[in-house]
């Protein structure tokens, strides 16, 4: 269709463009009218209104999850979160590791008829790392990883230096500061989409403002929607390449904050998901359509070596690490879904690569559960501890959030650790969401309760926060074996034959972890959900967006 509109427009001209906008109106209004006629709606609320639509400017859920149902970058993630062929169909990685080539397809294009081509990749990742365009995950996300990212981002170097060119229109060359393992599932982020450079230049400042202000190469593309929008609708895209395996027609979103009036909405048909909150979870428990999804969201408690002599003891860390009951603060406190954690890396996250000799499917399954509550232990290994510092009572200060949620959750651990710890004397400081980030960056603590959810799809983005120099370390843990099974993952066993090695890296600095009591896992963040039955296909996806609707489809009569 594309093609045929551009040679009308070299034939005809003046007229010509008449024509071309007229057919592309009437294009989309068939395109919602079928969406319309159907079945294959589904009917969804959102807690909060999308925040940007800017690939390059996008930090939050919403965001990420709208651009990931109307855009396209080289791969999407399966089922198995495995990267599947997006705009790339393949690719081929040197032998050292350090350059990546993909060859992307043919037949993609933008919702207005222009080819999607690698210098869209080109573009796109340029602007996501220039200063001037003040992105925040542009720079986080290609520092280390993509050549030059890192002097471009500080101004030191120019962003046509950025290890990213177009061979040819469908061969996309990318280099990087050392080899990346996980570089193939990073390709399934949002600030790696592709962006049309004629678009976004002639919209200037106005790119991104509205549904009319953009440009879409997805299964879907974004209608009735403008920066202050509290409803919008997603309509299936007819030009996607792949628009044959979409079934869905139409998804429409509704701004619903609070989460009863969002079950009320589900109860009356009106929408075909609802999440629930801890206090409605009891009520729709038993409820048929009840279900809930893992997030690679761990909450660990912190203990800072530095401020306290007594953190610095590994036997009253040990001691700490079991002393509190997880089960029920994950099923009574919480009463979301949310399981206890016994170790760092999550479930359903880190799948093993080909080639282990191991039992199990992901990282989980192999190392199991690391550190569990256990009473007894805690008080011998308290015991111990005290008896090397010389003390029968330890004074510590634990910082925490001021949420509601927060602050029971907190509440109960002081109960717990003071209970059970003979001599342990908790003073509890709840201070907001900001102040805490200011004092945790200070290492102004003895004890905290963190949380840590991933940007790429690998073991390291979790295990690489407690190296000796870890930007997000700030308890003074230090390993020396520790850094070098990280270090060794990250550079000589970086290249795609010694995956399985790198995972027993991987697999052997977490017990080290624990072995070393650093910090103290409490839960791994589940959601609880209403969800009719005649939703299927839906996928969960463990980085990136939250859920892919690509496969999705409606199941009339189930």
């Amino acid at each position: 269709m594309g093609k045929l509109f551009r040679l009308i427009t070299l034939m005809m001209m003046g007229f010509g463009l008449i024509l071309v906008i007229s057919a592309c109106t009437g294009d989309e209004t068939n395109q919602e009218s079928a969406a319309e006629e159907t079945d294959q709606v589904l009917n969804l609320t959102r807690k909060s209104q999308i925040t940007t639509m800017d690939s390059s400017m996008a930090t939050d859920e919403v965001s990420f999850q709208m651009l990931g149902a109307t855009m396209e970058g080289l791969y999407r993630l399966d089922e198995n979160a495995k990267p599947t062929e997006a705009i790339a169909t393949n690719h081929e990685v040197s032998d050292d590791g350090m350059q990546w080539t993909f060859d992307l397809r043919e037949d993609a294009e933008w919702s207005n008829g222009d080819p999607v081509t690698a210098e869209d990749f080109v573009y796109a990742w340029r602007r996501a790392v220039d200063p001037a365009t003040g992105s925040e995950y542009g720079p986080y996300m290609m520092e280390g990883v993509i050549k030059n990212a890192g002097a471009i981002s500080n101004g030191d170097k120019n962003v046509e230096t950025l290890g990213v060119t177009a061979k040819d229109a469908h061969t996309l060359v990318v280099e990087l500061v050392k080899p990346v393992p996980y570089f193939e599932s990073l390709m399934t982020f949002g600030t790696f989409l592709p962006l049309n450079k004629g678009f976004v230049e002639e919209q200037g400042e106005d790119y991104a403002q509205s549904a009319d202000n953009l440009l879409f190469n997805g299964p879907f593309v974004l209608k009735n929607w403008k920066s202050t929008s509290d409803s919008w609708k997603l309509v299936k895209n007819d030009s996607y390449w792949d628009a044959e395996e979409v079934d869905l027609e139409k998804l429409t979103y509704k701004v619903v904050k609070d989460a009863q009036t969002a079950v009320d909405l589900y109860e009356s048909g009106d929408v075909d998901r609802a999440q629930l909150t801890s206090d409605l979870v009891d009520k729709y428990s038993t409820h048929e359509d009840y279900s809930t999804r893992s997030k690679p969201v761990v909450y660990y408690l912190k203990m800072n070596q530095t401020r306290n002599e007594a953190l610095a003891n590994e036997n009253i860390r040990a001691a700490i690490s079991r002393a509190f009951d997880k089960e029920a603060i994950a099923n009574e406190i919480l009463n979301d879904g949310s399981t206890a954690a016994n170790a760092l890396v999550p479930k359903d996250f880190a799948p093993l690569p080909e080639g282990m000799d191991v039992e199990g499917d992901e990282f989980r399954d192999v190392n199991g559960d690391l550190v569990k509550y256990d009473v007894e232990k805690a008080q011998a290994y308290w015991k111990k501890g005290l008896e090397e510092l010389g003390k029968d009572s330890i004074e510590l200060e634990f910082l925490g959030g001021d949420s509601e949620t927060s602050k029971v959750m907190q509440e109960y651990l002081v109960n717990q650790l003071e209970s059970n710890l003979e001599g342990l004397d908790l003073t509890l400081k709840q201070v907001p969401g900001e102040q805490k980030l200011d004092l945790d960056a200070d290492m102004d603590y003895d004890i905290q309760i963190s949380a840590w959810g991933p940007d790429y799809l690998d073991p390291y983005s979790f295990l690489g926060l407690f190296e000796t120099d870890g930007a997000y370390n700030k308890m003074g843990y230090s390993n020396e074996k520790y850094d070098k099974l990280l270090a060794e993952a990250q550079n000589e066993l970086a290249t795609p034959d010694k995956a399985a090695e790198r995972y027993q890296n991987f697999i052997e600095a977490e017990k080290i972890l624990f072995e070393d009591a650093a910090i103290a896992p409490v839960y791994q963040e589940y959601v609880s959900l209403l969800v009719s039955e005649e939703v299927q296909g839906v996928i969960t996806n463990p980085i990136g967006p939250t859920y892919e609707y690509k496969w999705a489809e409606m199941v009339k009569g189930k």
